[in-house]
């Protein structure tokens, strides 16, 4: 699994209209599945993205986690972030979940961050999405589990 995670001041997910994920001052992490995932990489990749240090200490140091600052986390699947761009000039996707896995793999990780984190927002799967976000930093990680 793959999370693009970005530092914001504030970010939102609006489908068809409605707002439905916003967080505050947190994390907005882009999340793509690959066809080998499975529940543990779910699992490794919400720790360590629940756990990287990429807000500022007392001294201005990237030395305090998401849980440190308890800021809010918004999960947006983007399958488009497991395609194979290595060739060529268009993406294959041949390195993607399948959409049924991937969808049941991104459910298992908002279900997990959920139980362990507050606030957790979220995208929707498989739906077309408008993300607002303002990156403080900017900062921005590829993580991968």
């Amino acid at each position: 699994m793959i999370a693009l995670i970005q530092r914001v001041t504030d970010a939102r997910v609006v489908v068809a209209g409605t707002v439905v994920g916003e967080i505050d001052a947190g994390i907005l992490a882009l999340i793509g599945v690959e066809r080998a995932d499975a529940e543990h990489n779910a699992e490794r990749l919400l720790e360590r993205v629940l756990g990287y240090r990429i807000f500022p200490d007392a001294d201005g140091r990237m030395n305090r986690s998401l849980r440190d600052v308890a800021g809010g986390l918004l999960l947006v699947p983007q399958f488009t972030l497991a395609a194979d761009t290595r060739k060529g000039t268009r993406p294959g996707f041949s390195t993607a979940a399948a959409p049924n896995r991937a969808e049941a793999l991104f459910a298992t990780l908002v279900e997990r961050a959920a139980a362990i984190h507050a606030p957790v927002a979220c995208g929707r799967f498989g739906a077309e999405m408008f993300i607002t976000l303002t990156n403080h930093g900017p900062v921005t990680f590829r993580l991968e589990a």
